[in-house]
C-alpha cells in the first residue's frame, strides 16, 4: 500500500492527483489545527507544473481538474471554517492550543478590524498560517454570512487559481522544470511569507522601544 505523507506535496499529488489538491486545500482553508500543518502554496504550485506538457514526472495532471478541485477546496473549506467559528464562538479562540495558532488568530482579528471584511478575506488567503484561522475567527467574531461568503469566495478562487496557473505557465515554458521543483517550492514559500515581514518588523521595533 502506498504510504502518503499529507505534509509532502509530491506524495499527495502522486497518490491522489487532483482529488488530493481538493482535500488538502479544503483542510488548510478552515480546519484550524489540522489544516495548520498542511501544504497550500507548496501543493498548488507543483500541481500546476505537473499539468504542463513539459513535465516529465508522473502523475500528469489535467489542468481543468486541478483548477476546479483547488477552487472547490478553497471555497468549501473557508465556508466550513466560518461555520466552525460561528458555532464555537469566542470560546473557540480561548481553547486554541499552541502559541502559533493563538498568535495567528490574533493577527486574523487585527486584519479584519483594520481592513474590513472584503480586503481582509482576500489578503488573508495569500498569507500562510493566517488563511487557516481567518475563516473560523471571522465566524467567531460574527462577520455577517453574506459578505463573508462573497469575499472568501473571491479570495479563495483568486489565490488557488493564481498559484496553479503560475506553476502551469512556468512548467509549459521551461523544459524539464521538474528538476528544479524543490528550489522553486522554496521560492514560493519565501514569497508567501513576505506579507508577514512588515508586521514582524513592527513587533521587533515595539519590543526594542519598550526595552529602552
Amino acid at each position: 500500500m502506498l504510504a502518503v505523507n499529507p505534509m509532502d506535496s509530491a506524495s499527495v499529488l502522486a497518490a491522489f492527483g487532483a482529488l488530493g489538491v481538493l482535500v488538502v486545500v479544503f483542510a488548510e482553508s478552515g480546519l484550524l489545527v489540522v489544516g495548520f500543518f498542511l501544504p497550500g502554496d507548496t501543493l498548488l504550485f507543483p500541481a500546476g507544473v505537473l499539468c504542463a506538457g513539459s513535465s516529465q514526472q508522473p502523475p500528469r495532471l489535467a489542468l481543468w481538474q486541478v483548477l476546479l478541485c483547488a477552487a472547490v477546496g478553497a471555497v468549501a473549506g473557508g465556508q466550513v471554517g466560518y461555520l466552525i467559528g460561528r458555532r464555537g464562538g469566542r470560546a473557540l479562540l480561548a481553547r486554541a492550543s499552541g502559541d502559533r495558532v493563538r498568535h495567528a488568530m490574533t493577527r486574523a482579528e487585527r486584519l479584519l478590524a483594520r481592513y474590513g471584511y472584503g480586503k481582509a478575506l482576500v489578503i488573508g488567503r495569500f498569507v500562510p498560517l493566517l488563511r487557516t484561522v481567518l475563516h473560523p475567527v471571522a465566524g467567531a467574531l460574527g462577520v455577517p454570512g453574506r459578505p463573508f461568503t462573497l469575499w472568501q469566495t473571491v479570495g479563495g478562487v483568486l489565490w488557488s487559481q493564481t498559484l496553479v496557473l503560475a506553476g502551469y505557465t512556468l512548467g509549459a515554458s521551461v523544459p524539464h522544470i521538474d528538476d528544479y521543483l524543490l528550489p522553486l517550492v522554496g521560492v514560493v514559500v519565501v514569497v508567501s511569507l513576505l506579507p508577514l515581514l512588515p508586521e514582524a518588523l513592527r513587533a521587533r521595533r515595539k519590543r526594542r522601544d519598550s526595552s529602552d
